[in-house]
């Protein structure tokens, strides 16, 4: 029977915690790295934004292409958690639904170069978007149906049309200066809401 630890862990719960956390932060060093220098960035740049030695990254994530899946969903969970907790805590659905949509918007922002690193592995990408769809869809017709029963915003607007128009909007914000996605899709949202609401 294994010794038990201060805690009442064992050493290899402790290690399985341990390794959870370096896990997590990879996970969080590598979005970090993949907003500044796409997802090609060096991994030692990403091991030193995360504290932890090349080798720890390689342990967890044998090739590049499972980093990059793993920060993606991720992202994706973080974001489909976030849903719930903002129609809980914010003021209004509406104000709800606009924070949601900054978080969505941020990670579109991190999801730049993703269809590139996964490109040699297409079964690969295929899952990540289903896998994409099947968490968020949800999260954003509960946001939406709860904005609608609140008569902030119109009924009628399918999840799907709002977030694939979303990502259009931020589509080329890296290759334009001028162009930020953000004020469009202000005005997209405000275009949703009834007057009163406005």
């Amino acid at each position: 029977m294994a010794a038990e630890g201060p805690a009442g862990d064992s050493p290899s719960r402790s290690k399985r915690a341990d390794a959870q956390r370096n896990r997590e932060t990879v996970l969080t060093a590598a979005a970090e790295v993949f907003v500044t220098s796409g997802v090609d960035a060096p991994i030692r740049r990403i091991a030193a934004q995360a504290g932890v030695g090349m080798a720890t990254i390689y342990r967890h994530f044998p090739t590049r292409a499972d980093l990059v899946t793993a920060v993606y969903q991720h992202q994706i969970e973080a974001c489909a958690e976030a849903g719930p907790n903002l129609l809980a805590g914010a003021d209004s659905p509406l104000d709800a639904l606009h924070q949601w949509i900054d978080l969505f918007v941020d990670f579109l922002v991190t999801k730049h170069g993703l269809a590139d690193a996964l490109q040699s592995d297409s079964d690969r990408f295929a899952a990540l978007h289903a896998y994409f769809l099947d968490r968020l869809l949800p999260v954003c017709a509960q946001l939406l149906d709860a904005a609608v029963e609140a008569g902030d915003i119109r009924p009628g607007t399918q999840p799907y049309e709002l977030m694939r128009g979303i990502g259009n909007l931020c589509i080329g914000r890296d290759n334009d200066p001028r162009y930020d996605p953000r004020r469009l899709i202000a005005l997209l949202l405000q275009g949703l809401q009834r007057p009163q609401a406005t």
